[in-house]
């Protein structure tokens, strides 16, 4: 289990998200993810919906759809829903499981408090956001 913690912490390094957070922090945001499982055909997270939660795709397969056109396919390693953590806005997109799906995730009600316990862990985030923001060439209203 340890040894799966740390590859989970590994991974959460490649999230644009958790890229600035240390090894420790992310560390310690994986050992409070939880397992869940999708069977293949069911919808893990539907576009329009409450977004509650982030995941990483631990095995199997999903696909990612947007107005009911398939976009992209998501498998190990792969990650979704980092910002539904930070804000209560609708779902932009579905994900299907295309096989049988297992990830390892955390909910926004559960990730709050972890912030909350860690804020250095907010200051990290923010700065990525703001480069992400950047790097989308998203100008504030002057």
């Amino acid at each position: 289990m340890i040894g799966a913690m740390a590859d989970l912490a590994e991974r959460l390094a490649g999230v644009q998200l958790f890229k600035r957070l240390t090894d420790r922090d992310r560390k310690r945001l994986a050992g409070r993810m939880k397992e869940r499982s999708w069977d293949e055909g069911e919808v893990v997270i539907e576009e329009g919906r409450g977004a509650a939660g982030f995941w990483v795709v631990e095995s199997g397969s999903a696909t990612v759809s947007v107005k009911g056109e398939v976009v992209r396919g998501l498998g190990p390693g792969d990650h979704f829903g980092e910002i539904a953590l930070l804000d209560d806005g609708p779902r932009s997109a579905t994900v299907t499981a295309a096989t049988d799906l297992r990830c390892n995730g955390i909910v926004a009600w559960e990730f709050g408090p972890f912030v909350k316990e860690h804020p250095e862990v907010a200051w990290a985030m923010l700065q990525s956001l703001a480069a992400m923001v950047r790097a989308a060439g998203v100008r504030p209203e002057l």
